[in-house]
């Protein structure tokens, strides 16, 4: 099993198993090879992002249990791809960020200076 770790290059925390997230959904922002979307920001999500994010095509609030998903609510912890973070960011509509439960990976594409910014957490 790979290792996975955060943006400090310690072990990843969980983000979150209520609802149950990540590219595998291990509860872990994990991310690999496969992971072309690098789902390893760990948010909290807010009701300004998730209007945002329904507004560009990718609707996490609404409920598709075909596929498992319970749809998001305000307060909850997911994994989201680098490149959806980025675009808020841009955008100021960036969520809060969990940094010990957000995988290293997204460091290819984000910068940790907004990250930190964005923080829940500064350990």
């Amino acid at each position: 099993m790979p290792s996975h770790h955060n943006v400090f290059d310690e072990p990843i925390e969980i983000c979150s198993l209520a609802p149950r997230t990540g590219f595998t959904r291990s509860g872990a922002c994990e991310s690999g090879p496969e992971d072309h979307g690098v789902h390893g920001v760990c948010i909290q999500v807010t009701a300004e992002f998730l209007t945002f994010s329904r507004e560009r095509g990718n609707d996490l609030s609404t409920p598709l249990p075909e596929f498992g998903f319970p749809g998001l609510q305000p307060g909850d912890r997911w994994c989201l791809c680098a490149a959806r973070w980025q675009e808020a960011h841009a955008a100021g509509m960036a969520p809060k960020v969990v940094l010990l439960a957000t995988h290293a990976r997204v460091l290819e594409v984000l910068d940790l200076v907004d990250l930190k910014a964005h923080a829940l957490d500064l350990s």
